[in-house]
């Protein structure tokens, strides 16, 4: 999840879908609700010109944005913590009883958002706002790993404006990065200092950002490239190479001083219980993913409980495979590393890999209405991740569209290494992040008759329990039939969900090492070992977040076997599908209550 997303999470609510809109009675009250709902959706936006950009609203008075980048600085923190105090205040004026039942659950999503990160906002001062990004910069965190990126895929440009818009966030980039570093000493003094193995994972890449010459740098080349290609006049070339050597590579300078001096203080430890009130620290941080009171013993019991049932499908698979000798995670191990189901190490091979993607979401497309009633307008396409950032990057991720459909959805897939994309593995990837996963969930939400900040909202644990829910129906709708080894694949994806309640909760809650946190990885579901060291490290620095998938899932599943028990032949999974996704995400408990509704209202 991109620093946006997290900003994004913080500031926004979720809908809800028991009837639709339309159907609801709304009362005086709902109109003081909503209009709330707008005045925080504004004010986040005005203090954050990046989440502007991802949004597509960088034009006409809000255009002034694109040439801005959020700032990192401490002062900027405080207002966003004090930001949130005063809109749950303005939260708690609302008289809850007098809204509809719409609304009523609309309120409480957003108050679960805002409540959590306001304790947590005062509890700890290090970090981000809230619980669940400890540290300022890592091998994830930061702008020099957000901004390049950000830079190339997000910011438009059509015309001039938007290209000089470009040099001055490319001058911004540089102010950022010392803004971090004032929050980073801050930290440090405050007892916060990365384990020893992301300081050096986030060195080397900050090392590899900084290594080219400006002329070569992707900052200057994703600007020439585009400015040249729609036929923008200036020598943009010259004007960003400058804007890079004076004021991007001396701040990069600068931060991979300041975590080199960190080095000799840092350890091996890997979670966050070592962190001043680190305990409380996860347990938070827990809730704030998962959006539950699930405790970390019982999140890590229910990882265990759920590797073992997927072992057990797994089994069955592999021994018809003529696979019988080790444990399922040495003979997924196995297949992982068989050569016969690798594409070539080649740019070329990398090129037919995502063609092949396409493919997938083409054969599938076709077959979504069987499941829904709504479908996405916004097209998703299939990218590369920049080679800069791959190697701390994750396996896959998700941007959504622009609201203004002038973005499409954007499915991002890690190819730094093709052994880690066995064939077998290509189509859950696929449909967790394309269709029926990431883009249907986010892009129905942004296109649904919704005020603009529940269009908007972001829960880790409905978009991420729903994309993992989504490779089940995708399962169950026989797209692998014929296909056992891609049927592996999905069992292997969730037993990598099922592993990762184990070892996060083990990181942080149990006083794990990272290497026993890797091999318990390895054990359970056969991940190659560099792919599940990226994977340890990532939960090294964002605490909670990777229990939200399978927590979600689990709860997309009950939920639906409550509603099929309860309606019996009256249950329809289209409608059940649309009456929970076009209201838009939410904390899960509020999602239990839009499922009793549009249980009761079938009934009736």
């Amino acid at each position: 999840m991109k620093q946006v997303d997290r900003r994004t999470f913080l500031a926004t609510s979720a809908a809800l879908a028991a009837a639709g809109p339309a159907l609801a009675q709304h009362t005086a009250e709902d109109a003081r609700l909503r209009a709330l709902f707008d005045r925080i959706f504004e004010a986040n936006l005005a203090a954050s010109p990046e989440a502007v950009t991802r949004l597509g609203l960088d034009k006409g008075e809000r255009a002034a944005a694109k040439s801005k980048l959020d700032s990192a600085s401490i002062q900027a923190l405080d207002e966003a913590k004090d930001r949130t105090v005063s809109q749950l205040a303005e939260m708690k004026a609302i008289d809850r009883s007098k809204l509809s039942a719409f609304d009523q659950a609309n309120y409480d999503a957003v108050h679960f958002t805002l409540e959590a990160n306001a304790a947590a906002g005062k509890r700890y001062a290090y970090g981000m706002e809230g619980a669940g990004q400890p540290y300022v910069l890592s091998q994830l965190t930061g702008a020099y790993q957000d901004i390049p990126d950000f830079l190339g895929s997000q910011h438009g440009i059509e015309v001039k404006a938007d290209a000089d818009a470009y040099l001055e966030r490319l001058v911004a980039f540089g102010v950022v990065m010392d803004e971090e570093i004032g929050r980073v000493r801050r930290d440090v003094q405050l007892g916060v200092v990365p384990p020893a193995f992301i300081l050096e994972r986030a060195i080397g890449q900050m090392q590899g950002l900084r290594a080219s010459a400006p002329a070569a740098s992707p900052l200057v080349t994703q600007l020439t490239s585009r400015v040249k290609a729609k036929g923008i006049e200036g020598n943009y070339d010259a004007a960003a190479q400058r804007a890079v050597a004076a004021y991007v590579y001396p701040a990069l300078d600068r931060q991979i001083e300041l975590l080199k001096s960190l080095q000799p203080r840092a350890t091996q430890e890997a979670g966050v219980w070592k962190l001043p009130d680190g305990e409380a620290y996860y347990r938070d941080a827990l809730k704030n993913f998962t959006t539950t009171t699930l405790t970390p013993k019982e999140v890590h019991q229910m990882g265990l409980d759920t590797a073992r049932e997927l072992g057990a499908r797994a089994e069955v698979i592999l021994a018809k495979q003529g696979m019988t000798k080790g444990t399922v995670g040495e003979r997924i191990a196995a297949l992982f590393a068989d050569t016969k189901y690798h594409y070539a190490n080649t740019d070329e091979a990398k090129e037919q890999l995502i063609a092949d993607l396409n493919k997938l979401v083409a054969e599938i497309r076709p077959r979504l209405p069987e499941q829904f009633g709504a479908l996405p307008k916004a097209n998703v396409e299939i990218r590369r991740v920049p080679k800069f950032i791959e190697a701390g990057a994750p396996g896959g991720y998700y941007n959504r569209p622009a609201l203004d459909g002038s973005r499409p959805g954007i499915y991002w897939i890690n190819l730094r290494d093709s052994a880690e994309n066995p064939s077998w593995t290509l189509k859950t990837l696929t449909y967790h992040e394309s269709i029926p996963g990431h883009h249907l969930q986010r892009s129905l939400q942004q296109e649904a008759d919704l005020p603009m900040l529940r269009r908007t909202a972001g829960f880790p644990a409905f978009a991420e329990g729903w994309a993992l829910y989504s490779e089940q129906v995708a399962l169950e709708m026989g797209m692998y039939r014929d296909d056992p080894l891609g049927e592996l694949g999905q069992i292997q994806a969730s037993l990598f969900r099922a592993a990762r309640l184990v070892v996060d909760t083990g990181l942080h809650a149990m006083k794990w090492s990272r290497e026993k946190a890797i091999d318990t990885m390895v054990s359970i579901d056969g991940s190659p070992r560099s792919s599940a060291t990226t994977e340890i490290e990532r939960y090294c620095i964002r605490p909670g977040q990777a229990c939200a998938y399978m927590v979600g899932k689990l709860t997309w599943l009950r939920l639906r076997g409550k509603a099929q028990a309860a309606l019996g032949p009256r249950f329809d999974i289209r409608k059940f599908h649309d009456a929970v996704l076009l209201g838009g995400a939410m904390p899960l408990t509020v999602a239990e209550g839009v499922v009793d509704r549009w249980i009761a209202a079938n009934k009736a």
